[in-house]
Parts: C-alpha cells; structure tokens; sequence
C-alpha cells in the first residue's frame, strides 16, 4: 500500500473530553434542537434561514459575522430561525484546492489535522457560548462525524455525498436534521432514496464498531440546482420544480416531508448576488400554494462580510476563499426581508 501514515489522531472520545461542551450550553443546544425540529414536524411555522460563509476558514472574522448576525437575530427570531453555516470541511471538485479548516487551520500552512480537529471543535463551540447560536456544518466525512456532534444542530450532505451509502447510513443515527442535496446531475430520485434511507434504522460499521440506528425522522431534502451534460447549470427553485419534488414526496412512504431551497451553487450558477431574487422567488411561491408553504422549510445562503470571493493570499479580511459570498449589508437586508414576508 502507498498509504504513508504520518500520525495517529485522538478519537472522538478523547478530543471531546479535551474540549468539553459546558452542560449550560448543552443544554442551549437541546433547546434550539427542539425549536429546530419543530419546524421540520410542522409543530413551529417559523422560517429556517441557514447562512453563512461558504468555508469557516478564519476564526476571527467569522465570528465578527456572527457577532453581527446575533444583533439581528434579536429582531427576527419570532418568525425565523437562524442558523449559522460554520463549514469546516470543503468538498472539492477535482480534489485539489482549499478543503477546509479541519484539514487546514491556516489556509497558506500545510495540512495538520489534530490541529484541524482542534480548531474546528473550538469555533463550532465558541460560537454557542458567545453568540447563542447553534450551528451547521456538512457531513464530508461519515466517520468524522462523532467529533461534532454534540455541537451540531443541523448537517448538510453535499451533493457529490447523497448517493454514497455510508453517508446514508450514519445519517440514520443522527437526532438533528439532515439535509439531503439532490446530486449534481439533478436526479430527485437519488436525492429521495437518500432520505428514505436514513429514515430508515440500520446496522452497519462504523469506526471499528458494529452499530445499530434508529432512522432520522428529520431527514429531508434541499435543492441547489444541477448541471447538465454540457455543463451549463440548470436552477431547480421555480415553482414548478417546488411543486414537483412536493408531488414526488406524496408518492412515496417518507416522514415529515420538508424542503430547503440552496439559493447558491448551481442555482445561482455561483452568482452570489442573484441569491437575493432566488429567496424572493421561493417566498413568493410559498404564498402562492399552502401545500407549497407548508412544504419549503427555509433557505441557505452563502453569505461572509464581503461580497464575492479572493484567491489564498489576498488577506481581504470576511472576503470567502472558496465560493462566492452576498456581502454583509445585502445579506442584513435580506434576512429583515424574509422575515417581513413570511
């Protein structure tokens, strides 16, 4: 084998006893886990509003954004529920480039991945204690899950991951939502089989153990457009494709039928700015169907201090090192705009 193991990293026990979550803020998170599940069981009307840089890849500056998002959160948590994106791992296309603050606390240093696990455990808990938010991240890695998961309240299963069956699989043992995105051939099917799966109870291994799940009854799916074989990127947040992906759920044995709509990716074809119409669009649809409605549960959003994306080295501080990010002042006003309309 070409494998060169370089260290051997703690367990998830062990970093977890070395960065305990204080049992006040545990229990904040089971309370915003119940507020957050609520809405996905039709128990709560308020709106999910998922934002936030598209990669975590400084401390300081993201939590300046949260320090920000906190002060307007106090004015609209009587319809909306915010929760933060603190993205510490990046799914990477061709496999090169920037994959995060797991892999790379420092984005211009070498990999180091104790210091990866480290860090990403203290910005995910930092931003908890100081800012009363509980936060999402995305699952790249299954069998990463268990360093985080007593701090995370929602999680992400990208769209080049919804189809791999150990995603699925852990999926299932998780008791926060998770969101399914469709795949980037934009086949609702595959994204339909993941929810059913994970709903589902399993047994299967998983970090050297045999386990055994219950299902995640708060498994549901999320829209981010798709591209076609040519590789031009075809949107799926139109009323029609919200109506469709509503009709297909009916069809099928799932629980607690729930969509977010992902206003980035494929369905701004990375045109971070075009995510403000793409809200507005859902929302008006929404007010155009009761079961539409009832059915969108929120939108996620990409969004960092500054507007647009720089290469590593730059050093424009808030500025996103991967996708395109809506700036600070469009993003403010589009969270009082949700807020205003639903």
């Amino acid at each position: 084998m070409s494998f060169i193991y370089k260290s051997l990293l703690p367990t998830p026990e062990e970093i977890r006893a070395e960065l305990p979550l204080p049992e006040e803020f545990a229990r904040r998170k089971a309370e915003k886990d119940k507020e957050i599940a609520d809405v996905f069981t039709g128990k709560s009307s308020r709106f999910v509003v998922i934002i936030g840089p598209c990669s975590a890849d400084r401390e300081d500056a993201v939590c300046e954004y949260m320090g920000r998002l906190a002060r307007i959160n106090e004015k609209v948590k009587d319809k909306l529920i915010i929760i933060p994106r603190v993205y510490t791992n990046k799914p990477r296309t061709t496999g090169n480039g920037y994959k995060g603050m797991l892999h790379q606390p420092d984005p211009e240093k070498k990999p180091n991945m104790y210091e990866g696990l480290v860090a990403i455990r203290k910005l995910h808990m930092r931003v908890i204690e100081e800012y009363g938010f509980t936060t999402a991240d995305e699952m790249l890695y299954p069998e990463n899950l268990s360093y985080l998961s007593d701090v995370l309240s929602y999680i992400a299963i990208g769209a080049r991951s919804v189809e791999n069956q150990q995603h699925r699989l852990a999926c299932s043992g998780v008791d926060v939502p998770v969101g399914m995105k469709n795949p980037t051939s934009g086949d609702l099917s595959v994204m339909l089989n993941a929810v059913y799966a994970s709903q589902q109870g399993h047994d299967f291994i998983y970090r050297t153990w045999e386990v055994q799940t219950k299902g995640n009854p708060l498994t549901h799916t999320i829209l981010r457009g798709a591209v076609s074989k040519h590789g031009q990127c075809l949107p799926n947040y139109h009323y029609e494709d919200l109506e469709l992906l509503y009709r297909l759920y009916a069809e099928r044995d799932l629980k607690n039928p729930a969509c977010i709509v992902d206003a980035n990716h494929s369905n701004s074809n990375k045109r971070c700015e075009e995510q403000v119409r793409i809200v507005k669009e859902v929302l008006h649809s929404r007010r155009h169907s009761k079961d539409i409605h009832d059915f969108i549960k929120g939108v996620m959003v990409e969004s960092y201090l500054e507007s647009g994306s720089q290469k590593i080295g730059e050093h424009i501080y808030g500025k996103s090192i991967t996708d395109p990010c809506l700036g600070w002042e469009e993003s403010e006003q589009l969270i009082y705009d949700i807020a205003d309309t639903v």
